[in-house]
């Protein structure tokens, strides 16, 4: 696990993490949120949407990016402040997702980091983008 405080950051440094979501990861995460809507859980009712077949919920998709500041950049010590996000494609059972963020903006007086997040399928297409702020651990005292 990583550890990087705001001085240890600059304007364009990026992280990333990949996953390939199963239908067990959706019935799991419906399990934990609550959210059993049927477009993501009803084989027979997501076949007749305007998706054609079951579709990853898009929070869980998103939640990629917490694992990244939480894990690798900025890492330990991190809090999440602030998460836009825009779902601009459907995630389906078996695609390998490509969760980014990227250094935007150093708020040195706030201790905060923005951050650009992207998460693109296997075929390149951008299924969410967004904007994160962080604000991430403050140096050790010696």
């Amino acid at each position: 696990m990583n550890r990087f405080t705001i001085e240890e950051l600059h304007v364009g440094d990026s992280s990333e993490t990949k996953k390939i979501f199963q239908e067990t990861d959706v019935m799991k995460f419906a399990e934990v949120s609550s959210d059993y809507n049927p477009a993501h859980v009803d084989k027979e009712y997501a076949s007749k949407s305007m998706f054609q077949k079951q579709i990853v919920h898009g929070m869980l998709v998103g939640a990629l990016f917490s694992a990244i500041f939480g894990m690798q950049m900025p890492g330990l010590g991190s809090i999440y402040t602030k998460q836009s996000l825009k779902f601009t494609k459907p995630v389906y059972f078996g695609d390998e997702i490509t969760a980014k963020v990227t250094v935007k903006e150093l708020n040195m007086e706030r201790n905060r980091v923005i951050f650009d997040c992207v998460a693109t399928n296997q075929n390149g297409d951008t299924v969410i983008v967004g904007e994160a702020e962080i604000m991430p651990p403050r140096k050790e005292k010696q």
